[in-house]
């Protein structure tokens, strides 16, 4: 396990702002890729374009969500020096969660969510993502329940997220019909 001290989260207190859909977005993204493909070269086994800024014609809070894949996500030394290298940050680490890791941009407006090969929440953001490119209703679904929510209170952003469970859960089980 790494010693690293991770920074608390930020406090959020106060509406989630969102976007409409920006077609910089896939651009933004693909800078991104770009900047980790250079850090990692193979290592990078997978890196996905994932999150609602990754559906077109979604609402999204403006932050870039990206699936990387490397061999062994709990092995930070094997790759977030490299990331930390070009600019991106550890801030959560979450090895009972499928050895989770997330770094950001200094900006917070670029997520890396790191995984292994085979975990399943990697596989459930990209059905989720194809998903809701494919199907309008379940992508109107989707976005008024997340204007719905964004208009309260929150703390973290992370309780914005967590309160959109329901619904997600309820689209991915369409999803896998």
């Amino acid at each position: 396990m790494n010693d690293r001290v991770l920074p608390a989260a930020p406090v959020l207190d106060g509406p989630v702002v969102l976007a409409q859909y920006d077609p910089e977005w896939p651009k933004r993204f693909d800078r991104e890729a770009a900047k980790i493909r250079a850090a990692l070269g193979e290592r990078a086994l997978q890196l996905e374009h994932v999150g609602s800024t990754s559906v077109p014609g979604l609402a999204a809070k403006p932050v870039i969500d990206v699936l990387l894949v490397v061999a062994d996500s709990a092995d930070e030394d094997a790759y977030v020096p490299a990331l930390e290298a070009v600019g991106y940050v550890l801030r959560v680490r979450e090895p009972e969660w499928q050895e989770h890791r997330l770094l950001k941009t200094p900006q917070a407006d670029v997520n890396v969510h790191v995984f292994a090969p085979g975990a399943r929440e990697a596989k459930r953001l990209l059905a989720f993502r194809d998903h809701l490119r494919r199907n309008d209703a379940d992508r109107e679904l989707y976005e008024r329940t997340k204007r719905e929510l964004a208009q309260r209170t929150w703390k973290y952003t992370q309780n914005y997220a967590d309160a959109k469970t329901d619904v997600v859960e309820e689209i991915l089980s369409r999803a896998a019909d």
